[in-house]
């Protein structure tokens, strides 16, 4: 079907067929209308042509899923409100991300501060020590762990480098964080038994 042919149908009334008849060629005429609204809206707030065709593609798996749910007047405004709200979700989650990474890259050394028996000067902990912890980790800890702390890459950076999903990276690298700890504190105690 050719947009052309359908130029005379209103929007509400290509929303009606496809509502009466649950045949998607309705709703995806409706759509193809505001495709180049929608990559314009997703263009301003995402900032990446990519990105921003990838999101009118969800965009449209959400309209699918939801116009039935709701009682639209005007699908024009409403599919502006539906990408508008993607689009915040998408950049509140880079947003969320971003602070995560920061907030772990600054509290990295500050996670291996050891508990009240040991006396404040201890507290820093030498690099020695946390090479050889770091030796001791499992090779993706190992590997997570140093291309996000010490060579500063992001979760995203890591997860390309190592083909791990970024739900793997953040596991390995807290996991990683958890076993460094404790190895520390057990060298730690183990000097200090011999001193």
């Amino acid at each position: 079907m050719k947009k052309d042919k359908f130029s005379h149908i209103s929007d509400d009334e290509l929303l009606q067929r496809f509502l009466k008849n649950k045949e998607n060629e309705w709703l995806g005429i409706l759509l193809q209308r505001y495709t180049l609204l929608l990559l314009g809206v997703c263009m301003k707030y995402l900032k990446d042509e990519e990105e921003a065709r990838d999101t009118v593609q969800q965009i449209f798996l959400k309209v699918l899923q939801d116009v039935q749910k709701y009682k639209i007047e005007n699908f024009k405004p409403w599919l502006y409100m539906v990408a508008r709200n993607t689009c915040l979700t998408i950049l509140r989650d880079k947003k969320k991300l971003y602070h995560e990474e920061i907030s772990d890259k600054n509290n990295f050394y500050n996670d291996f501060t050891i508990g009240d028996e040991f006396n404040n000067a201890q507290n820093d902990i030498p690099i020695e020590l946390l090479e050889v912890a770091l030796k001791e980790l499992n090779t993706e800890q190992k590997q997570c762990i140093t291309l996000f702390y010490l060579q500063k890459n992001s979760y995203q950076e890591v997860s390309d480098a190592t083909g791990y999903s970024l739900l793997q990276v953040k596991s390995f690298i807290q996991n990683g964080k958890r076993n460094l700890k404790i190895s520390i504190e057990k060298k730690l105690k183990q000097s200090q038994n011999n001193v």
